[in-house]
């Protein structure tokens, strides 16, 4: 939900939670020039994962978080364990801290664990851990619209739980809100940020007959496609059983032609 609109719902949402929340930015672009570092130390941009020329999966955590940034990665790592595609192969996963300071060996091991339970070959490729400075965090939370706040009175940060996903070319496609995402529709929201790049036959029949539901936070069916493509079926049944009929009428024709005899 964005953030404006939980602030207009709920007059009385608490203090320590106004300001946080996702402001969706559909057909935004990634900021390519936005600079991190990586959990080997090394500098990169969000640029150089575009020219992987595969989609993006992004998430939003802090290494210092108490709870929920280690669920996060938890559920994120058994919803990638659910999946057929690999990071690296069939696209990219960056997990970005949004805590200003913290350093590569803190996302070295978060990848290292990350990694470890996801024992899938040529993910470590795939999966990166990025940490960076305040003004590179805020050039890529403001694009996407991700609103987060450090809450004096805990010690921590009050953000919410929520993938972004984006084209080969940095255009944000998708959020997925919340901790607990199926497998199906990660994969939905992988196929649909390729534009059908990324997939089997089957994955691109899918897309057609579902589509996402903000109000469900999922992929449902879109019943007037489904039609379309049911009657696209139906015709194509028709059109077997016509040709098959007049086959077996041809040959039956050519059955009955009575043979010249000798004399």
């Amino acid at each position: 939900m964005a953030q404006a609109d939980q602030e207009d719902i709920d007059p009385n949402l608490p203090g320590a939670l106004r300001g946080v929340g996702v402001d969706e930015k559909l057909g935004s672009m990634l900021p390519a020039e936005a600079t991190f570092l990586d959990s080997e130390g090394r500098q990169v941009t969000i640029g150089d994962f575009l020219q992987n020329d595969r989609p993006l999966l992004i998430n939003f955590i802090y290494h210092n978080c108490p709870m929920i940034c280690g669920i996060t990665l938890e559920a994120l790592g058994m919803t990638l364990s659910d999946m057929e595609w690999t990071p690296g192969t069939e696209f990219d996963v960056i997990s970005v801290s949004f805590g200003a300071g913290e350093t590569p060996e803190m996302a070295a091991r978060a990848k290292e664990r990350m990694i470890s339970k996801l024992d899938r070959k040529g993910a470590a490729d795939g999966w990166h851990f990025l940490v960076g400075d305040s003004t590179n965090i805020a050039l890529l939370t403001d694009r996407v619209g991700y609103s987060f706040k450090w809450v004096e009175q805990t010690r921590e940060y009050a953000h919410p739980a929520t993938m972004v996903f984006a084209g080969q070319d940095g255009t944000v496609t998708r959020y997925l809100h919340g901790l607990d995402l199926p497998a199906t529709d990660v994969r939905k929201a992988l196929v649909e940020a390729s534009r059908g790049e990324v997939g089997t036959a089957i994955d691109q029949i899918l897309m057609y007959c579902f589509q996402y539901d903000p109000n469900s936070n999922s992929y449902v069916l879109h019943a007037t496609n489904l039609m379309k493509l049911g009657g696209l079926f139906t015709l194509l049944v028709i059109g077997i059983g016509l040709l098959v009929l007049r086959r077996k009428e041809r040959d039956d024709r050519t059955y009955r032609i009575p043979r010249p005899t000798s004399a």
